[in-house]
């Protein structure tokens, strides 16, 4: 199976360096500039699950003249998307299938209309990683999963090959047969986490030491378990126990978003917040005054509309 993985960064390079580190056939779509840092010092991975150096991986840039791959990983920012499209849609053949690792949903949407929802696998990872000064991916904890599987439900031969290919390369593989509902408890989890940490500019630790800090956190994640009860999917047991030692223990967890503003960058408040919200239904429109998520969003809003400001 011929992959590219689209990008070598944090997350891309993560999943696709340990697939190339067990032979699998991996070519990864970058920039000309990313492509010179990977020619001369390779790809590499700092890992408290192994240290790896990758020479030479195989690269490709947007324009060159390839055959069309077998699976294409997707990994990049929500608001990148668009561009990342356009760089790899040439290399899309008639049996590609793609496979999003991004947050949320609107993507999903996007992939189908453009390559047709057969072409499209749900998915998701589990995996805190960034590129430190030397572009040096750097795992940052012991977690690192992959999970995905067919937007209708069920394990297809497809996933099932998928799932071979992926195993063996010292990160955990969960082909699953209901990966639309994981996919919206990571979403339900992530917008409560990105909302309220970024609403109080705080960690959780911070947040549960204010007067009222756990009820904003339960008022959050309540809006946005209802947002997807309206969808369809029902949050389980599984994802109450989560959430709860996740959310209402004190701790320095914070989301990547806060660290977004706190490095003035760009964040994915749209796609994150802002798609949750359009997908909440008339109840969520109708109750905007009391709303603690669309607060949350509004102030991130109010933060992109300052950064373009004092740019």
């Amino acid at each position: 199976m011929r992959i590219l993985v689209v990008g070598a960064g944090a997350v891309g390079g993560y999943f696709g360096g340990r697939l190339a580190q067990v032979g699998r056939d991996v070519t990864f779509l970058v920039r000309a500039g990313r492509a010179e840092e990977l020619r001369r010092a390779g790809l590499v991975i700092k890992s408290p699950r192994g240290d790896f150096t990758l020479r030479d991986p195989k690269t490709v840039q947007a324009g060159d003249s390839v055959e069309p791959f077998d699976l294409v990983i997707l990994s990049c920012k929500a608001y990148n998307l668009d561009d990342a499209i356009a760089s790899f849609e040439p290399l899309v053949g008639p049996s590609t299938l793609i496979l999003p690792l991004l947050n949320g949903m609107r993507h999903i949407d996007v992939l189908k209309e453009k390559f047709g929802a057969p072409r499209v696998l749900g998915g998701q990872c589990v995996i805190a990683a960034t590129l430190n000064r030397e572009r040096e991916i750097v795992h940052l904890n012991e977690m690192h999963a992959v999970s995905f599987g067919e937007l209708e439900g069920g394990l297809s031969a497809r996933v099932r090959e998928i799932g071979e290919q992926m195993s063996g390369a010292g990160f955990d593989v969960l082909p699953s047969d209901h990966i639309l509902l994981s996919m919206w408890e990571k979403w339900v989890f992530l917008a409560t986490l990105a909302a309220s940490t970024c609403l109080f500019r705080g960690a959780v630790a911070d947040i549960l030491s204010a007067p009222d800090g756990r009820r904003a956190i339960e008022g959050v994640l309540g809006e946005c378990r209802a947002i997807a009860q309206h969808n369809g999917f029902t949050m389980g047991p599984h994802f109450d126990a989560r959430a709860n030692q996740t959310l209402f223990t004190p701790s320095p967890l914070t989301a990547s978003m806060l660290r977004d503003v706190e490095n003035h960058s760009r964040t994915e408040a749209d796609h994150i917040l802002g798609d949750l919200i359009q997908r909440g239904g008339s109840a969520q429109q109708r109750d905007a005054g009391l709303s603690l998520l669309r607060i949350a969003y509004n102030h991130l809003k109010a933060y992109e509309a300052r950064e373009a400001r004092t740019a």
